[in-house]
């Protein structure tokens, strides 16, 4: 078990679940934003103002890396729109490895493992891969199974609850019904 660990946090709704088990356990954690993904700017904005609002309520250690990548994101992926989940993960994961190392975390995670529509395995491989790399261990858990009760606890808190994963191609996936 980590004694401090770097959980980076795509949204509240994704990391309440997560942070009632982590409590129980005693885990300490400090919540990461890094969402250079998440578009349109008023979508990232919402989320994240959603997770500092739940964060400052629950007396959760916020970590900020506040930018708003539009620009970078689609650069990286426009070759292969198609593979941008792997692209996307990765930057995401390798950010938190690397703040978790420059700040003193003895593991790093994401509240990604927590979401039914996410690539579980691939997370779960790119995260492995990373904490190789950078030689800081990636704390996994399947937290797929706390579905449902996320989803009843972040209702109960209003939480804003967005409706796609978070890049424009999800949000065209989901609004225009286009499988991936």
């Amino acid at each position: 078990m980590p004694e401090h660990l770097l959980l980076h946090t795509c949204c509240a709704p994704c990391l309440i679940a997560p942070y009632k088990e982590l409590k129980a356990q005693g885990i300490v954690f400090s919540s990461f934003w890094y969402n250079p993904n998440v578009h349109p700017v008023t979508e990232y904005r919402m989320r994240l103002q959603t997770l500092q609002s739940f964060a400052q309520k629950e007396g959760i250690s916020l970590v900020l890396k506040d930018d708003y990548g539009l620009r970078n994101f689609v650069k990286a992926i426009a070759s292969d729109i198609e593979e941008r989940c792997s692209y996307c993960f990765r930057s995401r994961l390798e950010m938190t490895a690397q703040t978790a190392l420059e700040q003193g975390y003895d593991a790093f995670s994401t509240t990604l493992l927590y979401s039914i529509y996410q690539k579980h395995n691939l997370i779960k491989e790119i995260g492995e891969q990373i904490a190789e790399e950078k030689h800081i261990p990636f704390f996994y858990r399947d937290w797929r199974t706390l579905w449902s009760e996320g989803v009843r606890l972040s209702k109960e808190a209003e939480l804003y609850r967005q409706k796609y994963c978070g890049c424009i191609f999800s949000e065209e996936e989901r609004y225009l019904k286009r499988k991936k």
